[in-house]
């Protein structure tokens, strides 16, 4: 006896539904649209409405005029008709000149950390000062994988109990996710994600952010890790990659860690047990 199963699909966006949906995000009229891409008005209305097929080129000008993530341009193909332009790769399988790069920054910046993560901030690959320094403070390998660095600094069983200025951080952390979606899109996985860290207890959430001051605030993040009786302010810079040809490459940042000042560097340098730098004459 044999059983028969069905699978049920959900239809796939129409063209364009999704340019529309595009073009409303990032605020442009059809106009803009226009002017942006050297294609007429006209002929973009009649691609939103169905009544004209865009050819493979229009599709990715259009895409690119937009400024969409390379992940949400293959769903554009797709729903064009054509096979999928941008290759999806793992964040474990960069092209080898970006891999080459990514290794040798997380090397020259020790003996801080450095992590590098996905682009719901998994942590992918660190160097080796970055699972030293937290480990002073957590049992990392207690902890689940992937690691995610978002639920290490909200946990009150991570590294919140050593953050000073826990509430100012997180809340800067919130605006952050927020901020730097990729292409701008909080899709479902980051909204659970932003759902879960809300969830800890005594934890911000978005509605707490002020945007101005969050706004004047994003360029930096201040850590302030209580080390050793000692208060270390910390903040970190992310790279990313600038022309990214694989879904992969344009969702990984690298963050680095650096000390505030002098002091902390020689406090941070005293708390890993290393060797201070020597002084110029």
């Amino acid at each position: 006896m044999s059983t028969l199963s069905q699978t049920i699909h959900r239809p796939r966006p129409a063209i364009g539904e999704l340019l529309r949906h595009w073009r409303a995000l990032r605020g442009k009229s059809q106009l803009d649209l226009a002017l942006d891409t050297g294609i007429s008005q006209k002929h973009v209305s009649f691609v939103e409405t169905g009544r004209s097929a865009p050819s493979r080129q229009m599709v990715i000008d259009l895409a690119d005029a937009l400024s969409v993530p390379l992940r949400e341009r293959n769903e554009i193909m797709l729903a064009a008709g054509y096979a999928p332009h941008y290759a999806k790769g793992t964040p474990g399988e960069l092209p080898v000149e970006i891999d080459r790069a990514i290794g040798r920054m997380l090397r020259q910046h020790q003996p801080f950390p450095a992590l590098v993560l996905d682009r719901y901030w998994n942590v992918i690959r660190t160097n080796e000062a970055a699972p030293a320094f937290f480990g002073k403070f957590v049992d990392l390998q207690s902890r689940p994988t992937p690691r995610n660095l978002l639920h290490l600094v909200f946990d009150p069983q991570g590294l919140r109990p050593f953050i000073a200025n826990f509430a100012e951080t997180a809340r800067g952390l919130l605006w952050r996710v927020r901020r730097e979606c990729v292409g701008g899109i909080v899709d479902k996985a980051t909204e659970r994600l932003l759902a879960e860290l809300a969830a800890y207890p005594g934890a911000p959430s978005l509605n707490d952010c002020d945007p101005e001051e969050q706004n004047r605030s994003l360029a930096v993040i201040p850590l302030k890790f209580q080390a050793a009786g000692k208060a270390l302010p910390m903040f970190s810079m992310i790279t990313t990659v600038g022309t990214p040809q694989t879904i992969a490459t344009e969702e990984i940042r690298l963050e680095s860690m650096f000390p505030a000042d002098d002091a902390a560097e020689n406090d941070y340098l005293e708390f890993m047990e290393l060797s201070q730098p020597a002084q110029p004459d």
